[in-house]
C-alpha cells in the first residue's frame, strides 16, 4: 500500500447567527459587484483599446473604488474575498485565451452561486474552531466527519445554496492510501442501467429525479401561482429549491460511492467520451439523461483515478461500440435504440450494453498495448471502418465472451 499527499476539500454544513448571516450576505453581494465591475472594465479595455488588463490592474482599480464615495461600503467587508474574486476572474480569462472555456459572464444576483473565499490571512483556525474576518464568534459547524489528523485549512470557502443552506469548505493537505489493483473494466453508460460493466454486471439506475417528480411538480405549480416579487413567491421558490437539493444530494452520494468502488477495484478503467450537451437536444430523453448525470460521473472518476494512480482511458465518441460484435468483430449497419439484444451473423447472442462495454474495454486496452489513438477518424467511424481498433491478442486475453 502506498501513500500519496493531495489537496482535498472537506465540506460541512453550518448554522450562522443572524449577525454572521448578515455579514456573509453583504460579503456575497460585494464579491459579485467587484467581479462584475472588473469584468466590465476588462471588456471595455479590450473592446475600445484592444488592451488586456491583468489581475494587478484590476486590483489597483479595486483600491480606487474603495476610496470613492459611492463604493465606500466595500470597506465594510473583508478585503480578501474581493481579491479572490479578481483572481477567479483572471483564471477565467486565462482559460478563455487558452480556448479552454467561453468568455466570462456577469454574475447574477438571483441565479449565480453565492460564495466567498478566504485565505489564511482572513480567518483564524484554533482548536478545531473557525472564525472568519469581521466576525467575533466562530462558525457553528456540524462536523459530519473529522478532518485529517493535524490538518490545518489553507483556504476556506463559504457558500449558500438556493435552498438557503449554508456550507463551508476547508481545503487541507490529506494523504490518500492507495492499494494495488490488477483489474480492467470497460464501462458503457446508459439509461435503463446507469452503467454496464464489461464483466456483465449492470448497475441499476436509481432515477433520483423520478422519485420526487410528483412533489416537484406540485411545488412548481404552487410557485407559478404566486405573485411576482412577493414574500409568498420567495417561500415557494425555496420549497422548489429544497426538492432539487434533495435530489442532487442523493445523486451525488450515489455517484461518489460508485466511482470509489470502481477505482478501488480496477487498475485500468475505460469509458466513452460522451457529448452530453448534444444528447440533451433529444427532448424525449433530455430529462433522463440529465438525471443520469454522466458528466458528473466522469468528473468524479477522473480525479479519483488520479488520486489512486489508476489508468483512465477515454475512447473516442465516434467508436461504434454498440454496433460492433465483441466476438467476431463484425460491424452492424444500423442499431436503433430500441434494439437491446441481437444475434450476430457469427451466431452469438449479444446484449447491447454488455457488448458495448466489452468493445470499449478492448479499444482501451489496444490503446495501452499498441499506443493507438483514442480518437478514430470521424469518417472511418461513420462508414464502419474503425481506424483505432488495433487489438493485440494479448491485450484482449481474459475478456469474457458470450
Amino acid at each position: 500500500m502506498t501513500r500519496r499527499g493531495v489537496k482535498r476539500a472537506f465540506k460541512y454544513r453550518f448554522y450562522p447567527t443572524p449577525e454572521q448571516a448578515g455579514e456573509l450576505a453583504r460579503t456575497f453581494g460585494c464579491v459579485r459587484l467587484v467581479y462584475n465591475m472588473a469584468l466590465g472594465a476588462r471588456t471595455e479595455a479590450w473592446t475600445l483599446r484592444r488592451e488586456r488588463i491583468n489581475y494587478n490592474t484590476t486590483s489597483a482599480l479595486l483600491t480606487g473604488w474603495k476610496k470613492s464615495g459611492e463604493l465606500a461600503f466595500l470597506n465594510e467587508v473583508s478585503s480578501v474575498p474581493l481579491q479572490q474574486a479578481l483572481r477567479h476572474l483572471q483564471a477565467a480569462f486565462t482559460n478563455f485565451w487558452a480556448r479552454r472555456a467561453r468568455y466570462p459572464t456577469f454574475k447574477s444576483r438571483k441565479r449565480s452561486r453565492r460564495s466567498a473565499e478566504y485565505t489564511t490571512s482572513a480567518f483564524r483556525w484554533r482548536d478545531g474552531r473557525l472564525t472568519l474576518a469581521k466576525m467575533t464568534d466562530s462558525l457553528d459547524i456540524v462536523w459530519s466527519r473529522p478532518l485529517p489528523e493535524g490538518a490545518s485549512p489553507s483556504t476556506v470557502t463559504v457558500s449558500q445554496d438556493a435552498a438557503g443552506r449554508w456550507f463551508v469548505s476547508l481545503l487541507c493537505d490529506d494523504v490518500i492510501e492507495t492499494a494495488p489493483a490488477s483489474g480492467a473494466v470497460g464501462i458503457d453508460a446508459g439509461l435503463d442501467s446507469l452503467l454496464t460493466l464489461s464483466t456483465g454486471e449492470k448497475i441499476v439506475n436509481p432515477r433520483h429525479e423520478r422519485r420526487d417528480r410528483a412533489a416537484l411538480t406540485r411545488a412548481q405549480r404552487n410557485l407559478a401561482r404566486k405573485e411576482k416579487d412577493s414574500a409568498n413567491r420567495a417561500k415557494a421558490r425555496t420549497k422548489v429549491a429544497r426538492i432539487h437539493a434533495r435530489i442532487a444530494d442523493r445523486r451525488r452520494d450515489y455517484l461518489h460511492k460508485l466511482t470509489t468502488r470502481l477505482v478501488r477495484e480496477n487498475q485500468t478503467i475505460v469509458i466513452e467520451d460522451l457529448t452530453v450537451r448534444n444528447m440533451l437536444a433529444n427532448h424525449h430523453l433530455a430529462r433522463a439523461i440529465s438525471d443520469a448525470a454522466w458528466r458528473q460521473f466522469r468528473t468524479l472518476l477522473e480525479y479519483k483515478a488520479d488520486w489512486h494512480g489508476r489508468n483512465l482511458v477515454v475512447v473516442d465518441r465516434w467508436f461504434p461500440s454498440s454496433r460492433l460484435c465483441s466476438t467476431c468483430g463484425a460491424l452492424a449497419e444500423r442499431m436503433p435504440l430500441n434494439v437491446r439484444s441481437w444475434i450476430c451473423r457469427c451466431g452469438t447472442a449479444q446484449d447491447r450494453d454488455v457488448n458495448a462495454a466489452r468493445n470499449v474495454l478492448a479499444e482501451g486496452l489496444s490503446v495501452i498495448a499498441c499506443g493507438g489513438g483514442v480518437r478514430p477518424q470521424r469518417e472511418s467511424s461513420r462508414t464502419g471502418r474503425s481506424s483505432a481498433r488495433q487489438e493485440n491478442p494479448r491485450a484482449t486475453k481474459g475478456i469474457p465472451v458470450l
